[in-house]
């Protein structure tokens, strides 16, 4: 368990980093995004995933990878949005926004080691195509 922690913890703090940037760069624009939307931009990364790994090539020459990334991010980002009451100003400082997402990495963290300990990690055993297809599942699911 203790290496999963580890390597969660490298994996979404390059998320993190890459966040973090977004928002010195751009502010939090994202704060007008409606739900859906936000659902929609997962819905769009996880099939350029399942895209590629269906035909086993890409044309654009952008890593899957960032795909990956952007899939957290906007998750998490959907969990901030979710968890802002509508009074929250949409400009928030880059220290909140860091804050937000490290509490619900925090609370990612804590559901990570329980349903480790429930199910003995049997993820590593998934193919990562499995997990695609388990992210379109959701969406299609939410969109019925």
């Amino acid at each position: 368990m203790e290496k999963t922690l580890t390597q969660f913890r490298a994996v979404v703090g390059q998320c993190r980093d890459l966040f973090l940037k977004k928002t010195a760069d751009y502010g939090t624009a994202w704060r007008i995004l409606r739900p859906s939307s936000i659902t929609d931009q997962l819905y769009i990364k996880a099939l350029r995933i399942r895209s590629i790994e269906t035909k086993g090539a890409q044309m654009v020459n952008e890593p899957v990878a960032a795909e990956f990334i952007g899939l957290v991010n906007y998750s998490v980002l959907a969990l901030i949005q979710s968890s802002l009451p509508e009074s929250e100003p949409l400009e928030l400082s880059p220290e909140r926004v860091a804050q937000l997402y490290d509490e619900h990495i925090a609370e990612n963290v804590r559901l990570l080691q329980a349903k480790n300990h429930d199910y003995d990690e049997a993820w590593r055993l998934m193919r990562i195509s499995s997990m695609t297809d388990l992210i379109l599942q959701k969406y299609y699911e939410s969109n019925r």
